[in-house]
């Protein structure tokens, strides 16, 4: 089991400070809301009694991002959260929460597949190549406007073109065939 399948381990010191047994610093909680919106699971545990605080710390967030403002549930649905605690069997409602979202992760995974799927320029043979080299070509022309340069001193003269044409017209080509490719399709 790889580091980021393993939920991330937080411990509470007595003085209430968390720590990341990690990376071996203290964190806050807008660190560990970081953590969970990256996508990794967190456990938060008091370091002298072992108690598993990952909910209430989890509900501290939520409550401080409330607080601020961010709105993060609508009333009405703390509404019903808070009534569903109070009604003899309300435990159906904590099932239903996380069956819903486990649902909507599902339904934007797919979302975001389909999207892929549906771009025309990702279907084009050979777009991966292309995208790579534009990339390394954008990077070539903004390299030298980093610390080393020198803003055309004599040194930064090109060499004379010695007719072979180089990345550059390979570039023009491919992305005059794209072009075409595109044009065809519509």
């Amino acid at each position: 089991m790889s580091d980021q399948d393993k939920p991330l381990l937080i411990k509470r010191y007595a003085s209430r400070r968390l720590y990341n047994t990690e990376t071996s610093d203290y964190v806050t909680l807008e660190d560990i809301a970081g953590f969970i919106r990256e996508g990794r699971e967190v456990q938060i545990v008091d370091l002298k009694s072992g108690d598993d605080l990952t909910r209430q710390y989890l509900l501290q967030i939520i409550a401080e991002h409330e607080s601020r403002g961010e709105n993060i549930l609508p009333v009405n649905v703390l509404n019903d959260l808070v009534r569903s605690y109070m009604v003899p069997g309300g435990g159906v409602v904590p099932q239903f929460l996380q069956s819903s979202f486990e649902m909507l992760r599902e339904s934007q995974d797919k979302m975001v597949k389909n999207m892929n799927a549906m771009n025309p320029m990702a279907q084009i043979p050979g777009f991966e190549a292309i995208k790579a080299q534009q990339e390394a070509f954008l990077k070539a022309m903004t390299g030298g406007f980093s610390g080393g340069w020198t803003g055309g001193a004599e040194t930064d003269k090109p060499e004379a073109d010695n007719g072979e044409g180089g990345d550059l017209d390979d570039i023009k080509r491919q992305l005059a065939e794209l072009q075409d490719k595109l044009s065809k399709m519509k």
